[in-house]
């Protein structure tokens, strides 16, 4: 038990550079309160000061109890461990609907916090946090990366795409989804490399110089060769005067460096995928993540990044719980009011559960026939992205399902 009765609570408001600590019986009557002047890894001489004050008033020992945001509160739990101490954390959404209902204000002071941390915890509102294990951690932490370089490429890609619709637009007609074309792409580079954007010197080369100069782009990039389709339209969107021209130097330099970004994030992109994968690999989940129909190892890796090891979650239920997609209800007497998603949860899980629905969904006939029965049936048809929601919250217990009972 990690709250006894024997234990005094030591309730802590964490900042960067001054620590708020108060030691609280399970009354949440004040025994003694200080305020730490040091980072948050030096508040160790803050955990002995608690603890003797603690024995002092007759108790046999104290658990430690904080908010658990930033990064600061994994500092506590390895100063607390290291001592032997019992750690909970109390969740901030928790401590801020308190703070409203104990006195009807949003008053809100580092000592009246850390009292409130206390008291919460005092009546068991708190949790153990999830043991740190290296090999998941190191899983969560590329994860975060990936999802940083996923927002990086798309960025660039806005940017791009701004740019060519304000200076040439016909370009983005050359192919029905340019940025997935490699010979679109090649084309690009070839343009904005190769003359810096002057249309009429590389309309010079003639359209046989041009699709070899694309080709020589293809495959010094790994491809085998271009789409001439997509190459002679482009070269046609040469002479097109659609555009602010006089932006199409300075803008199709910006798209030069911009390509060439976006060929480095692709490249730190793929070598974090990759270093997901021997992760997983290493957590010997790999085949059983992947035998789910239409789930990829990076969805997988993914998805696995934001939830840590599912065997810490109880029930499937609560994992869909804590990605936030789990139905909410709103009934009372005779009022039937709209279901809705929580929302809440981790949205990092909640997106990369979403990703992975695209590809399930055609690829694994159970889900792509329950969504048609979602979206078709005579009862409380469902709309399209209600369906794809539903898809995302049954991935993820398909997923809790196979890793904890070690089946495919």
């Amino acid at each position: 038990m990690l709250v006894p009765l024997s234990n005094a609570i030591v309730g802590i408001d964490l900042a960067d550079s001054k620590q708020m600590v108060v030691v609280t019986d399970h009354d949440s009557k004040v025994l003694a309160r200080r305020m730490f002047r040091c980072r948050a890894w030096d508040l160790g001489a803050g955990l002995d000061w608690a603890r003797e004050r603690a024995a002092a008033k007759g108790f046999a020992a104290v658990t430690v109890s904080c908010e658990p945001t930033g990064h600061r509160w994994r500092v506590l739990s390895q100063l607390a461990a290291d001592r032997g101490m019992p750690f909970v954390c109390v969740q901030p959404m928790v401590t801020s609907w308190a703070r409203r209902a104990e006195d009807l204000t949003p008053d809100k002071t580092d000592e009246k916090d850390a009292v409130l941390i206390a008291r919460l915890t005092a009546q068991l509102r708190c949790y153990e946090p999830e043991p740190v294990d290296e090999t998941w951690a190191r899983l969560r932490h590329l994860g975060t990366r990936r999802e940083q370089l996923i927002t990086e490429t798309s960025g660039q890609v806005q940017q791009i795409r701004d740019l060519l619709e304000c200076v040439w637009p016909a370009v983005l007609d050359c192919a029905q989804q340019p940025f997935r074309s490699n010979t679109w792409i090649a084309a690009l580079r070839v343009i904005t490399d190769r003359d810096g954007g002057d249309f009429a010197r590389t309309h010079r080369l003639g359209a046989a110089r041009f699709d070899h100069a694309v080709r020589r782009q293809i495959i010094k990039r790994g491809g085998q060769k271009p789409c001439l389709r997509i190459a002679t339209k482009i070269f046609a969107a040469l002479a097109d005067p659609a555009g602010v021209i006089a932006h199409r130097p300075g803008a199709l330099e910006r798209v030069q460096l911009l390509l060439q970004d976006w060929a480095h994030a692709q490249e730190r992109l793929s070598d974090t995928e990759q270093r997901m994968l021997a992760v997983l690999d290493e957590l010997g989940v790999t085949a059983l993540a992947t035998s789910i129909t239409g789930l990829s190892p990076v969805g997988a890796a993914a998805i696995l990044a934001q939830t840590g090891d599912p065997r810490r979650f109880a029930t499937a239920r609560a994992l869909v719980k804590h990605a936030g997609l789990a139905p909410r209800e709103k009934l009372s007497g005779t009022f039937k009011g709209r279901t809705k998603l929580t929302g809440q949860g981790r949205p990092g899980l909640r997106l990369a559960a979403w990703r992975a629905v695209w590809g399930a969904q055609r690829a694994n006939p159970v889900y792509n026939a329950r969504y048609r029965h979602l979206t078709t049936r005579e009862t409380n048809k469902l709309r399209p992205t209600q369906a794809q929601t539903v898809i995302a919250a049954a991935i993820l217990r398909h997923l809790h399902a196979v890793i904890t009972t070690g089946r495919a």
